[in-house]
C-alpha cells in the first residue's frame, strides 16, 4: 500500500471510543456499565442496518438514543435518570490515545485524511471538535448526504467523490470487521483495526491487512511492520 495516499477512518470504535460514555460513569452506574455499553452499541449498529436494509433513514443521533433507551430498559438496576448525561458524554468520546500521533504522522508523510462515518454531521463535529483533530482532516464525511448507512455502497463513493481519487487509491481504516467487508467490497484496500483480538471473519472480503492500534498505520508508512 506504499502509493496509497488517503487515507479515510471509520470514526466509532475506530478514532473514538464507543464505550467511553458509560465508562466515565461506570462508578455511578454500577455493575451493570459493561452491559449496559454492549447492548447501547449492539442495538445502535442494528437499528441502522434494519433502516438501510428497509430503505429507510433517520440520523444517527436518533438511533444512539433509541439504542440506549433499549438498554437502559434492558439494565433495570441503572438509573434512568443516567439518559441525558450519558448522551452529554456520548457526543464528546474520548479518541483512542494515539489518533492524534497518528493523523499528524500520516499527514507529515504526504498522505491526506479524512472521517467517513453514520455519524450525522452534529455528531461528527462535537467529536472531532471536541478530540481537537479537525486540521488533521481533509474531509468529515456523513451518511447524511446519501441517507442511508453502511455497508451501502453509497457511502463507500463519497469518499471517492470528495478526494477526487479512484476507489483503489483509498485505505480504509475501521475497528469493525462488517464495516471492512462492506470497504472491500467496494474497492478499497481495506485494514482491520482488531484491538479486541477478535476471530477474522466475511473470508471472502478479507482487509488488506490487520492491525491492533492505529499506530501499525505510521509502521506501514515507514516500510516496516
Amino acid at each position: 500500500m506504499q502509493n496509497e495516499r488517503v487515507y479515510v477512518f471509520d470514526a466509532y470504535g475506530t478514532l473514538f471510543d464507543v464505550h467511553a460514555a458509560v465508562s466515565r460513569y461506570a462508578d455511578r452506574i454500577g455493575p451493570d456499565a459493561a452491559r449496559l455499553s454492549q447492548i447501547w452499541r449492539a442495538k445502535q449498529l442494528e437499528y441502522s442496518w434494519v433502516l438501510g436494509l428497509a430503505g429507510r433513514y433517520e440520523p444517527f443521533w436518533r438511533l444512539t438514543e433509541r439504542a440506549l433507551d433499549h438498554a437502559l430498559a434492558a439494565c433495570p438496576s441503572v438509573e434512568p435518570t443516567m439518559r441525558a448525561d450519558l448522551l452529554d458524554a456520548y457526543r464528546v468520546l474520548d479518541p483512542y490515545p494515539e489518533v492524534p500521533t497518528v493523523l499528524a504522522g500520516l499527514r507529515e508523510s504526504g498522505a491526506r485524511t479524512g472521517i467517513l462515518s453514520n455519524g450525522d454531521h452534529h455528531m461528527l463535529n462535537a467529536a472531532v471538535r471536541s478530540a481537537e483533530i479537525g486540521e488533521l482532516l481533509d474531509h468529515v464525511l456523513s451518511v447524511d448526504a446519501v441517507r442511508t448507512f453502511k455497508t451501502d455502497p453509497r457511502v463507500y463513493a463519497l469518499a471517492t467523490e470528495s478526494f477526487e481519487t479512484g476507489r483503489e487509491n483509498i485505505v480504509f481504516v475501521s475497528s469493525n470487521r462488517w464495516d471492512v467487508a462492506g470497504a472491500t467490497a467496494f474497492g478499497f484496500a481495506s485494514v482491520w483495526v482488531n484491538r479486541a483480538g477478535a476471530p477474522d471473519e466475511y473470508a471472502d472480503l478479507a482487509p488488506r491487512r490487520e492491525i491492533r492500534d492505529l499506530a501499525g498505520l505510521l509502521a506501514q508508512e515507514d516500510g516496516g511492520e
